[in-house]
């Protein structure tokens, strides 16, 4: 007991200090995105906002991780590459959010900052087996295990910095994965990966309040691919290693949200003939967005469902698959629910004003596409 008091506070403590320097850090950074030249300019429309706003943000956030780990973590091996490998992507992340970088090159440091934390350690040396028919329970990737974990690093990275498309989405959505893999981490008794997570999540909380709508300050690809590789390297630590079929669902359950609109992006770019790599305006929040929603709203709906996924992957964890299937079940169909009421009193709201525009004499006589422009 006293063990798992001393783990909880010095989760806690990871938590406020990161959280303490990446809020004083931010106005700092934010400055030093100004003099550097690190400014998103809105000039095609997916990009959501009217005005120019600093990026470099995730600079803030990577300063208040890594001051809190150095703080209340011993430097292990993997820790060591997983900082390594992070260092690299920050860097990386700092000189595309000034010059904007090809995507190859970019891809191909990705991959090298990914091998590094994979030899020093963090790698996926056995994978349970998604069959639960079958008399193995487990794979065992031998060789295999240094690509498949590059892989999935890689991926995860740029699933995150994908959904990076609206005011505090890609930060608020890595907070909420953050948390489920630190609660995750303190129901399995592993306080590394407890208080690393602890220590991302809070300077992700420190940073929020300047991301939220109307944002000050953009993470950046410094910001999203950092919270990205992060993740990546800690599930490989914290949920990969367990030789159940859990181990294969939680890491899914859990960056679901990503790994969906990457998937989905993948597919639609592909199927149109289009690199993978190609930037378009189709992404969930983008179609959230089209749908009438505000940036608050879509935004709100994006941490609603990632929080149903990591709540379901907290309960597969803690309480198996049976209970895990019905809790997600019932949050989607309760999801469904509020999701028809919003439908229907949206449309009753713009059947209201339609009505009101009519009989005030304001219906347009040409219709939308016959107006003339002033």
């Amino acid at each position: 007991m006293q063990v798992e008091l001393r783990v909880i506070g010095l989760v806690a403590a990871a938590l406020a200090v990161a959280a303490l320097i990446a809020f004083i850090s931010t106005p700092v950074v934010k400055n030093l995105a100004y003099k550097v030249g690190a400014v998103d300019v809105p000039k095609d429309n997916r990009r959501m906002h009217k005005h120019p706003i600093p990026r470099l943000g995730g600079l803030a956030i990577f300063l208040g991780f890594i001051l809190s780990v150095l703080i209340f973590l011993p430097l292990d091996e993997p820790l060591r590459g997983m900082l390594l490998g992070a260092v690299i992507i920050v860097v990386l992340g700092i000189f595309d959010d000034i010059y904007a970088l090809p995507a190859k090159p970019k891809f191909l440091i990705q991959i090298a900052a990914s091998l590094i934390a994979v030899l020093m350690g963090n790698k996926i040396t056995i994978l349970s087996n998604p069959n639960v028919f079958s008399d193995n329970p487990i794979w065992e990737l031998g060789w295999l295990s240094i690509p498949v974990s590059v892989i999935w690093i890689v991926a995860i990275t740029n699933a995150v910095n994908l959904i990076d498309g609206l005011d505090g989405l890609a930060c608020g959505v890595s907070t909420i994965s953050a948390l489920t893999m630190l609660v995750i981490a303190l129901c399995v008794s592993d306080p590394t990966v407890a208080i690393l997570m602890a220590a991302l999540s809070g300077a992700c909380i420190g940073f929020l309040p300047y991301n939220l709508n109307p944002a000050k300050i953009f993470m950046g690809d410094t910001g999203a691919t950092f919270l990205g590789f992060i993740m990546a390297t800690a599930s490989i630590d914290g949920l990969f290693k367990f030789y159940n079929v859990i181990s294969f669902a939680v890491p899914f359950l859990m960056l679901g949200l990503p790994i969906f609109d990457t998937c989905s992006a993948i597919v639609r770019r592909v199927s149109h003939g289009q690199s993978p790599m190609t930037a378009d305006r189709s992404h969930i929040h983008h179609k959230l967005i089209d749908m009438g929603f505000s940036q608050k709203q879509a935004v709100a709906v994006l941490y609603i469902i990632s929080a149903i996924l990591g709540l379901s992957a907290v309960v597969l964890t803690t309480s198996g698959e049976v209970r895990a299937m019905m809790f997600l079940m019932a949050l989607c169909a309760a999801g469904a629910v509020g999701w028809r009421i919003y439908l229907n009193s949206k449309l009753h709201h713009d059947h209201h004003d339609h009505q009101e525009s009519v009989s005030h004499g304001n219906e347009p006589f040409f219709g939308e596409e016959g107006k003339s422009e002033k």
